[in-house]
């Protein structure tokens, strides 16, 4: 155990440690999806798809041990339903934190398929993560803002294709397709600046997760509503981690079923739309309540 360390030593330290682990992996990651670029061919892509899954799973839980080796940590995880390595899932948490990223590969990693995200293009560049992401065939998504697609109409639908692109790799075998909803990580700012309704989370964003649904709901096994929580964590929960302060980590996932009505034309459908959004918006509803009640402060609603 290394908590005994006092601050100024624990956190580069421990940084250090993460980075290695990072990189580490990502390297091997790397090397196997150059393979798979040079020897496109299913008896070899396959087999490698699987070994890199590994890797990445492998990743989450060394990162998860050295957490625990510097942080006097408590782990609160709770499911409301089965969950299975060999089905399709869509997962949509909340975010706080770079660290969500550990947490829910760590904690894919025994109990559903290996995590696939939806990644801000920019992310490509990041040392040894990008080109990582890059070799597990995870989407990188670009977003342009209205007044940018009004001036360049050759982008609109830009991202939806490349989310039909991946949809398709996904199809191959078991896979976890992670989006984050509300599109980036949630700050008081960001909070103010969207005008939020809800009193935890940003307003989510609808049309990623709806074309997704509409290009694999048939195969989607359910749909994981997760929320996680850092309680007692002030600012940063990523720094709070790396100075080994730390105390607690909460997860709730709630199985949620494919329902029918869930998938459909979202574009071009306004009924659809509607009624998409109004689920979406409960589920967000349900969600704030819920955190809430974890960080064991009054509701506003």
């Amino acid at each position: 155990m290394l908590r005994f360390l006092p601050v100024f030593l624990l956190f580069p330290l421990h940084l250090c440690l993460q980075t290695i682990n990072i990189a580490f992996w990502s390297l091997l990651i790397i090397l196997f999806g150059l393979l798979k670029l040079i020897l496109p061919f299913a008896f070899i892509v396959k087999p490698i798809n699987v070994l890199i899954n590994f890797m990445l799973c492998a990743f989450g839980k060394l990162s998860v041990k050295l957490i625990k080796l510097t942080n006097k940590v408590e782990f609160d995880y709770q499911v409301e339903g089965n969950l299975s390595k060999n089905e399709w899932y869509l997962m949509m948490p909340n975010h706080l934190s770079w660290l969500d990223i550990v947490i829910l590969t760590e904690f894919a990693a025994e109990r559903i398929p290996a995590p696939k995200f939806f990644l801000k293009k920019e992310l490509i560049w990041l040392p040894f993560v990008g080109l990582g992401a890059w070799a597990l065939d995870m989407p990188f998504m670009r977003r342009y803002s209205s007044a940018f697609v009004a001036q360049n109409p050759h982008l609109k639908g830009k991202d939806i294709e490349t989310t039909k692109q991946f949809c398709e790799k996904f199809k191959k075998m078991p896979t976890t397709v992670i989006n984050f909803v509300e599109g980036s990580r949630f700050t008081p700012d960001k909070h103010r600046q969207r005008q939020s309704p809800y009193q935890n989370l940003l307003p989510p964003k609808a049309g990623g997760i709806a074309f997704t649904l509409a290009a694999m709901g048939e195969l989607f096994t359910s749909i994981l509503d997760v929320t996680i929580v850092y309680p007692n964590t002030k600012g940063s929960a990523m720094l709070a981690m790396l100075g080994g302060n730390l105390s607690k980590i909460v997860l709730r996932v709630k199985v949620l079923e494919v329902k029918e009505g869930i998938a459909g034309d979202y574009f071009n459908n306004e009924s659809f739309r509607a009624a998409f959004q109004s689920w979406l918006n409960q589920v967000w509803l349900e969600k704030d309540k819920l955190i809430c009640d974890l960080e064991d402060k009054p509701s506003e609603s």
